[in-house]
This record gives structure tokens, C-alpha cells and sequence, in this order.
């Protein structure tokens, strides 16, 4: 049985899906969960929900991560939500793969 991953290939790149941890101290991938029945990415990020720093933390910590400069990232839904969608233009489905495999 293959793994559910919470993206998908687009033309250009990939659309992740993403559930926000702000105020969550030092940036960092936590790993894939089900959030209603959907798999998503779950991120945490030092930056409050406020004026949108958590989400401008999202994309920095996100392109940093992916070394893709941060206009490749782009929110595409949940503003104001902790569940969100972003494109990434430029990454690829293996790339985040390795991103998740586990280190030992």
C-alpha cells in the first residue's frame, strides 16, 4: 500500500497541501498526518498569526528548505487558516520525498 502524500504534481511544479503550526517555535517539518481523511504536511513556525508573519515564515522556511528563491513559493488558499495550499513552482515530487524520509 503506497503512502498518501499531500501533494500533488502540477505542470511547473507541485501543490502541497499544509497545516500551520504558528508560535511553534523553531521552523521544522513535523511530518505527514491525515486531517480529515486528507494528507497534509504539518509545518511549525516561530512567527505569530498575525499581519500574515506566520504565513511569510511559511513561504521563507519552505523555499529555504526546497533552495528555491521565496517568489517560487505562493500561497494559493487559507489565508487566515491553518490549513493551506501553496504552489512551488520548480520543486519536484521526489525532491520532497527526500525531505520526509526518515534520517538515521
Amino acid at each position: 500500500m503506497t503512502t498518501p502524500v499531500p501533494w500533488r504534481a502540477t505542470a511547473d511544479g507541485v501543490e502541497l497541501a499544509v497545516r500551520l503550526t504558528p508560535r511553534g517555535g523553531t521552523a521544522r517539518i513535523e511530518g505527514v498526518a491525515l486531517r480529515d481523511g486528507r494528507p497534509v504536511l504539518e509545518v511549525r513556525v516561530a512567527a505569530p498569526p498575525v499581519d500574515g508573519a506566520a504565513n511569510a515564515a511559511l513561504v521563507a522556511f519552505l523555499a529555504k528548505t526546497l533552495a528555491l528563491p521565496r517568489s517560487a513559493v505562493t500561497l494559493v488558499a487559507g489565508e487566515r487558516a491553518r490549513m493551506k495550499r501553496l504552489h512551488i513552482r520548480g520543486a519536484d515530487p521526489e525532491r520532497l520525498s527526500a525531505l520526509l524520509a526518515p534520517r538515521g
